[in-house]
């Protein structure tokens, strides 16, 4: 029999494989798809273009002193050669080879960026200059297109040449695509349509950032961006799918549903909002943590905003199936938990639900996660950004790009290094393995990025939760917060009708603890507590009531529920014990069944607890009926 771990691994390849053949399987049926007479024309049209480009950018160019050049690429060459590290005691996560934290890789880069930057000041004006920029990012969409691909797509009909005269007769459109980093997979036919067809559906995606939001992901999901677990309903298109998820967004943004800094990206960050769930899951989690855990979406610290569900409510565990009950593989996951594949995608859907811009950071036998923050990008439930990839990104050069990026004046002339690259058809840098390969103005634009992150400061964030990438347990407690009570969310209130309505606010104890969570609800308006998964033994939530006359009453609770098969323990004036089942809600708010109780008339003492094994449950009020008073 496997183990969980083991389980859990193969889950997360199964995934990743899956992705990355669709995407190899399009390229290679694009490569395959022959071009018709018309397409031969455009293929023709679409090379000329580009020979053009190359040879007025070759004219342009300001000289190069070689032998600085020469030394340069014998020093960068130099870094591929370093030899790997052992790994005497085979460990999963290998010492790198290709990392600075490997001593001969850190004194070869050293010296190659010694060799670069007498380079990088004899081109700066060149760099800086705006002069060339208009044929240079035509030049390089063009070449990252390749005319055969642009030609091949344009031949379907005129709709689809149509498409692409627009897109290269638009410099402004083509000056925010290359600055975004261009098309993922190269499909830039496909992108246009998805960014065509939203602005269509949305007015507000021709203006602003919600038109940067739809351009980047258009580029970022040419082929659709739903793809987990076959989410994607049947017959939808790439184009549609797109589309649904991008009002998706605009519908909780205006609901005012999503993080603060929605609107807020820099150009690039905006790739990384549109993810691989269905609006179906997106909207779920929104109302499940808005209903259950509002204090997860206030977290002041973004570091676990939003994905620290994961830690307190997907314990690291062998996870369950209930068919039976037809849940979504997110409800699932929330009943007894899962390993890191479940744990990493439901505070991946957490983060991205809310608009926080989110990748994989897939490590050797471990899914982890990585997010954007307002200091920068951070890995969760994994190790440090030397350890993880996805894409074909390993993480090292993608924390290098996210903080160079955030010089934007300064990365324009990495952009330009890049850019004459084409014109030369060079090979790049390689963005798999760390700083290693590429030819000498993609070389350049590389240590240029690491000049600016070397010059600013720009240090990276340290991993988020590591200890939590295959375990419960926190290194550092969690620091608990107390809340502020008004008298009205403290008093407990008799209605006309003499029905009790209790607010968990009128406890006996309303100090939080690694158990009990007292918060605002998501309005504000009123208080909320929180039973926690964590923590220790069992503790009491105790209530002093009033009654007014002596009977019987029925008791019911405002509930919040993500698992199954749980009930609490009433101890009722410290003598009669009653069990309560508790409804599987599913994230949203339910009530209990009526409960019969005997009170007598004055004061009395309701002590609730949970019995083990003890899952969360978020309570709005309790509520006293009388009956046949």
């Amino acid at each position: 029999m496997k183990s969980p771990t083991m389980i859990g691994v193969m889950c997360l390849a199964m995934t990743v494989v899956m992705g990355l053949c669709h995407v190899a399987s399009a390229a290679k049926k694009d490569a395959e798809v022959p071009l018709t007479a018309q397409g031969e024309k455009l293929l023709a049209k679409y090379s000329d273009m580009l020979g053009r480009l190359k040879a007025d950018i070759a004219k342009a160019l300001p000289a190069v002193d070689e032998k600085k050049k020469a030394a340069f690429l014998t020093a960068h060459a130099a870094v591929a050669d370093v030899p790997p590290q052992p790994n005497p005691n085979g460990l999963r996560n290998a010492p790198p080879r290709y990392a600075p934290s490997h001593e001969l890789y850190a004194e070869a880069q050293s010296n190659a960026v010694v060799a670069a930057t007498p380079l990088l000041s004899d081109l700066d004006a060149f760099l800086s200059s705006d002069k060339l920029d208009v044929t240079l990012r035509k030049l390089a969409l063009l070449a990252h297109a390749t005319p055969r691909a642009l030609a091949m797509f344009a031949q379907q009909g005129r709709e689809e040449e149509a498409l692409i005269d627009e897109l290269l007769g638009d410099d402004a459109l083509i000056k925010q695509i290359m600055e975004l980093g261009g098309c993922h997979s190269r499909r830039y036919g496909k992108a246009m349509q998805s960014y065509k067809a939203i602005q269509e559906a949305s007015k507000r995606a021709k203006e602003g950032f919600w038109q940067m939001f739809a351009l980047a992901s258009a580029m970022e999901h040419p082929g659709g961006c739903v793809a987990f677990g076959g989410a994607r309903k049947e017959g939808m298109t790439d184009v549609e799918v797109n589309v649904e998820v991008f009002l998706d967004y605009e519908k909780a943004y205006l609901e005012g549903k999503l993080d603060k800094a929605f609107g807020t990206y820099s150009d690039f960050n905006w790739r990384f909002v549109m993810h691989i769930f269905s609006v179906e899951d997106l909207n779920w989690m929104r109302d499940m943590l808005r209903n259950y855990r509002p204090d997860h979406i206030r977290n002041p610290n973004y570091k676990w905003r939003y994905c620290r569900i994961t830690k307190t409510d997907v314990p690291y565990a062998h996870s369950i199936s209930r068919a039976d009950l037809k849940l979504t593989r997110f409800q699932n996951y929330m009943l007894e938990g899962g390993v890191c594949g479940p744990r990493c995608f439901t505070g991946k859907l957490a983060t991205t639900a809310f608009g926080i811009p989110t990748r994989f950071a897939t490590q050797r036998g471990h899914a982890a996660m990585c997010h954007w923050t307002p200091d920068g990008w951070t890995t969760v439930f994994g190790g440090h950004w030397t350890f993880n990839r996805h894409g074909g990104i390993c993480g090292l050069d993608f924390s290098l790009e996210e903080r160079a990026r955030s010089k934007t004046s300064e990365y324009m002339k990495v952009n330009r290094a890049e850019w004459v690259g084409y014109a030369f058809d060079e090979a790049k840098v390689s963005r798999g393995v760390y700083g290693v390969g590429g030819d000498f103005w993609n070389a350049l634009a590389f240590y240029k990025k690491l000049a600016i992150v070397a010059a600013a400061q720009l240090a990276e964030l340290a991993p988020t939760g590591e200890e939590l990438g295959e375990s419960n347990v926190e290194a550092v407690p969690e620091k608990i917060d107390q809340i502020e009570l008004t008298e009205a969310q403290k008093t407990i209130v008799i209605g006309e009708d003499g029905v009790i309505a209790i607010p968990p606010g009128a406890a006996h104890a309303t100090v939080n603890t690694d158990k009990l969570r007292f918060m605002h609800t998501i309005d504000g308006d009123e208080v909320q507590v929180h039973y926690s998964l964590g923590g220790g033994r069992p503790e009491l939530l105790k209530f002093n009531v009033e009654a007014p006359a002596a009977g019987k009453y029925e008791l019911t609770a405002e509930v919040c529920t993500v698992t199954v098969d749980r009930e609490f323990m009433l101890r009722l004036n410290r003598r009669t014990l009653i069990d309560i089942a508790l409804p599987y809600t599913k994230g949203y708010w339910g009530e209990t069944k009526p409960t019969p109780v005997d009170l007598r008339k004055g004061r009395n003492s309701l002590q609730f607890t949970i019995k083990a094994p003890n899952k969360g449950v978020s309570i709005k009020r309790f509520k006293l009926t009388p009956q046949n008073l």
